[in-house]
């Protein structure tokens, strides 16, 4: 999905901290055929939009294609750097920390790694929690690994305390592995930074399953989270087939976006209703989800439902005034109220049924990355060290029609990417699952 196009070109253009007059000590060709890569320009370009129309001029708002440069700002024998994780845990953190540390330390000879942990509040002398030294025999098999080494949170810490505590550090260099709070939260850091007039580069990895990062058609953790939530799927399918009337009920992750549930829906391939934040449903009446699932166990006496954790929020309880620690809003539990509205419908209805309800969210986002995440943390992780190096701050990594980017934290945060009901991925949930069929139905 690509996003709406309203940006104006100088949004999109990168901070530097100054002129990169250092050598980078990578080894690059200058022609292809030696096996080495090569380095990238600031001025090579990934095009917004790549579709076209023959004999139509061709849109030019492009964003800063990621990579390494051959003149860094950085003099990597006197850099420090430093990483924090931030937010809810996720499959490929320790991967990215992984990679950041080998990166910085072979490759760059950056020898100075410090762990900040716990999320932003490592940064609070008040917390009592001294950073980690990232060694490479520290980090060594910690891609195994569910959740993060250093430890997370949630929540506000004042960039100017933050900015401090660099300072005291002698940090040069911040890593900001986190998702949309956590971004936020890496701007205003840098915004900071540059009212003081420091040479401290800020740089984002964009963490979250839920995918639902701007001008980042994928984050780290999302393919994991869809494996694993295939599994759960395949399974409510065996447990529903082995009653009467039996309906496996599978509550994903997905707060504002469905990526994960109509992922998951497409891999396995066994649900028969699937509901995102991004479609709004009934429960009742001629198109209601009810009479559509009462019409499925009718006919095929078993059903499969699948639903984001951000889906029917419209039918609960009004939470709206009620934030987490990130600035979330509290969700009312979908699964468990579908699960009740089930039961007492069909009941009502003389409709055999047997709810088997699965809530694998904490599952999900605690494994190890799998082969793709594992693939993928790999190159954001590199990216993002090849940007600090040179001076480039206040952005994050971002994929775009299949290349890394560097994008502004001011155009990548405080809005989320949704799932287009009338994008490829939903249209393809709609034709495999057919639940559309279903309400229609007997025309009632």
């Amino acid at each position: 999905m690509t996003e709406q196009n309203s940006w104006l070109p100088e949004q999109l253009e990168v901070s530097t901290l100054g002129e990169c007059r250092v050598d980078s000590p990578l080894t690059r060709a200058r022609f292809p055929g030696t096996g080495r890569g090569s380095f990238v320009p600031d001025d090579m370009r990934v095009l917004y939009e790549p579709f076209f129309r023959l004999g139509e001029e061709i849109n030019q708002l492009s964003f800063q294609r990621a990579g390494a440069r051959e003149k860094i700002f950085f003099e990597p024998a006197k850099t420090k750097a430093a990483i924090v994780t931030c937010g809810g845990l996720c499959p490929g953190i320790n991967n990215v920390i992984r990679t950041l540390v080998l990166e910085l330390n072979f490759n760059y000879g950056v020898r100075e790694v410090a762990g900040i942990r716990f999320g932003y509040q490592g940064f609070h002398p008040q917390a009592g929690l001294p950073p980690i030294e990232l060694t490479p025999d520290h980090v060594e098999s910690i891609h195994h690994l569910g959740g993060t080494i250093l430890g997370s949170s949630r929540g506000h810490q004042e960039p100017g305390l933050v900015v401090d505590s660099l300072v005291n550090q002698q940090i040069d260099i911040l890593f900001c592995i986190g998702g949309d709070g956590t971004q936020r939260g890496a701007h205003r850091i840098a915004a900071e930074i540059r009212r003081r007039q420091l040479p401290i580069a800020v740089v984002g990895i964009p963490k979250t399953i839920d995918n639902d990062i701007k001008f980042c058609f994928r984050t780290f953790g999302f393919f994991s989270a869809v494996s694993e939530a295939e599994k759960v799927i395949d399974c409510a399918h065996v447990e529903a087939k082995g009653v009467r009337g039996g309906v496996g009920l599978v509550k994903l992750m997905g707060r504002e976006a469905g990526f994960i549930a109509a992922a998951a829906t497409l891999a396995s391939g066994e649900a028969n209703f699937a509901m995102i934040p991004e479609v709004p449903f009934e429960l009742t009446g001629p198109q209601g989800f009810l009479p559509s699932l009462r019409r499925r166990l009718e006919a095929r006496q078993h059903a499969v439902v699948v639903v984001a954790e951000g889906a029917g929020q419209e039918l609960l309880p009004n939470l709206a005034d009620q934030y987490d620690a990130s600035g979330n809003r509290q969700l009312g539990d979908i699964g468990l109220f579908l699960k009740q509205q089930i039961t007492d419908y069909m009941r009502g209805e003389n409709v055999p049924v047997s709810v088997k309800y699965f809530d694998p969210s904490y599952h999900i986002r605690s494994v190890p990355a799998n082969a793709a995440d594992s693939l993928f943390c790999e190159r954001l992780g590199r990216k993002a060290v090849h940007a600090a190096m040179a001076g480039k701050t206040d952005i994050l990594i971002g994929l775009w029609h299949g290349q890394l980017i560097h994008v502004p934290l001011a155009v990548s945060t405080g809005e989320k990417k949704q799932l287009s009901p009338d994008g490829e991925l939903w249209t393809s949930v709609l034709a495999l699952t057919g639940q559309e069929k279903w309400k229609l139905a007997n025309g009632n």
